[in-house]
């Protein structure tokens, strides 16, 4: 929500720092709430159905967006988007109807072309936001909002057909598996953990890179350009690695393809670290993003290949748990980090991923190659 801070404004916040404190807190509680709720909401998508369940967020939205659109004080969009979080967990589900919905040995494409979506949507989105406002207004954007969402219910509940599930001991028992039994299964703690690890680093450019940018000597007036096109260099980098990782696990060993992806990532934040030209930014954080884009979706798919088909919507739930933790805790260290030193914040991003990498890489040698992972049944 690229104008959250103009939507204060327009509320009356004048302070500056208030205006920064209002949007930072509005803007994180709903990941941090998320990360609590989404496995509660994964659980009853295995028990009773993820097409009711996606339904069910997706109305949440269109009512908070509506909302949005009448606040009269800023206490009031902090509790919409305390509420956005409680109810949120559609995007875990979505990746369990893919991987249930497709062949195992397309999973992997089916859970890199979601990824993709949902990584092109917060790309795209702020710019079709940013036009909207600008034509019809900030209140108006929220209904406009409002109205994809109502379309996008639409469009699910008429196109997507929720797989039947035969009556078998399997089946007894969906909905049973509680988080703490998913997180046993092979490899799921780990795929948290390079999930959490890659989604921290990509969030901890948000809060420096723009002065970042203004170290390294860029004027004033280009600041916001060449800042728009790094993050959307790392945005379409990171699609293009959700698509291309199906292809890559058809000829390499699962491991390999995260350990290669930890690899580059942290090789690209460690030169990131040391640059003194933004060129440099232009010439490695598509790398960045590419490396990204693969691991998470590799990790996703791995995981997808441990859990019980009827345990998915819970088990991608806890996925998105690390990340949406990722998500709320990346921008307040890396914004810490960065009062105290720029180049610290891509420091500690090396010493994550070279530290996830060291840990797990037996554990990753261990993960067989693609073709040897079959869906796990109860």
């Amino acid at each position: 929500m690229p104008f959250l801070p103009l939507y204060f404004r327009v509320l009356g916040v004048t302070n500056v720092g208030a205006i920064a404190v209002w949007t930072g807190v509005s803007v994180g509680i709903t990941p941090a709430v998320a990360a609590i709720m989404t496995p509660l909401w994964g659980k009853l998508g295995d028990r009773i159905g993820r097409k009711p369940m996606v339904a069910r967020a997706l109305m949440s939205f269109i009512v908070v967006m509506t909302a949005l659109a009448f606040v009269t004080a800023p206490w009031q969009v902090l509790a919409l988007r305390f509420l956005h979080g409680v109810f949120a967990g559609y995007g875990a589900l979505t990746l369990a109807m893919a991987a249930e919905s497709a062949p195992p040995d397309r999973m992997a494409r089916a859970i890199g072309l979601v990824q993709m979506a949902r990584r092109l949507g917060p790309t795209i989105g702020p710019l079709i936001g940013g036009l909207v406002a600008a034509v019809v207004g900030l209140r108006q954007a929220f209904l406009v909002a409002a109205f994809l969402y109502l379309l996008a219910m639409v469009v699910m509940l008429s196109l997507y057909r929720e797989p039947s599930r035969i009556s078998s001991p399997s089946t007894d028992e969906v909905g049973r598996h509680s988080v703490r039994q998913v997180i046993r299964f092979e490899g799921v703690a780990l795929m948290m953990s390079v999930i959490f690890a890659m989604q921290y680093v990509e969030r901890s450019l948000g809060p420096v890179l723009s002065l970042f940018v203004a170290s390294l000597g860029v004027s004033i007036e280009q600041i916001p350009l060449w800042s728009g096109i790094l993050f959307s260099l790392v945005a379409g980098a990171g699609a293009v690695g959700n698509h291309v990782c199906s292809r890559l696990l058809e000829r390499y060993s699962p491991g390999a393809v995260i350990l290669a992806s930890i690899f580059v990532a942290a090789c690209v934040a460690a030169s990131v670290s040391g640059a003194t030209q933004v060129v440099l930014l232009v010439a490695v954080l598509p790398l960045f993003g590419l490396a990204i884009g693969t691991g998470t979706t590799a990790a996703y798919t791995i995981a997808g290949h441990s859990i019980p088909s009827e345990a998915q919507g819970v088990g991608f739930s806890v996925l998105s748990s690390a990340s949406m933790a990722a998500l709320a805790l990346s921008p307040v260290l890396s914004g810490l980090l960065g009062s105290v030193s720029l180049r610290s914040v891509f420091l500690v991003d090396v010493a994550l991923l070279a530290g996830l990498g060291v840990i797990g890489s037996r554990k990753f040698h261990r993960i067989g190659a693609m073709r040897n992972l079959k869906p796990v049944k109860s």
